[in-house]
């Protein structure tokens, strides 16, 4: 099965916002880099890798670790880039898509292998998620095919991501991951990481 997965990346100068009380944005901006470059080696787990980058530095990280690299004319969120790389992936023959957020300080590619394995194990049109620590957030989303439902990334989108699937007749499954659950928001978020 062609599964891809797609690591959704934001410009490092624009990231990271919330965590202005936290961090300057040097640091801001260093701790994007750093989050993306562990994202991006993750998701060599699945059989293509493909970043969608806002910037022409995004893009040139993801090619430094040898990911496919789709750059964004303009940044418009998150779903809007996860349907540009979904997009892709499906021109290029993609039976299956996972896409994974850029800002996972603890996610591995063993992690993103287990996510993979629990979704090729049931049978489609089914959509398993990785629900955030703490919120109503989904930080990897898992769709076979790869237009299953649409996207609805943001504030309780794992509520939203059910009911869309529900509404539609396909399988939705949880699939917990303390690699993947801590995302790095607010800076609460730190103190959980530190934590950690």
């Amino acid at each position: 099965m062609s599964t891809w997965v797609v690591v959704l990346v934001k410009d490092f100068d624009s990231a990271k916002q919330r965590l202005g009380p936290a961090l300057d944005p040097g640091q801001r901006r260093a701790l994007a880099r750093r989050n993306a470059t562990r994202a991006i080696r993750a998701a060599a787990a699945g059989e293509r890798r493909l970043v969608v980058a806002g910037s022409d530095e995004a893009a040139a990280l993801a090619n430094e670790l040898g990911a496919e690299v789709l750059v964004e004319p303009r940044q418009e969120g998150q779903n809007v880039a996860a349907q540009r790389g979904i997009g892709r992936a499906i021109e290029s023959g993609a039976e299956s898509v996972l896409l994974l957020s850029s800002d996972l300080p603890l996610v591995t590619k063993t992690s993103v292998r287990e996510l993979l394995a629990t979704g090729r194990r049931l049978v489609q049109p089914v959509v398993v998620a990785v629900p955030a620590a703490g919120r109503g957030g989904t930080n990897a989303l898992y769709l076979r095919p790869p237009r299953a439902i649409g996207l609805h990334f943001g504030a309780d989108s794992l509520a939203a991501f059910r009911r869309e699937a529900q509404s539609k007749g396909v399988r939705f499954v949880i699939h917990r991951s303390p690699a993947m659950a801590l995302d790095l928001d607010e800076p609460a978020d730190l103190a959980r990481l530190r934590a950690v």
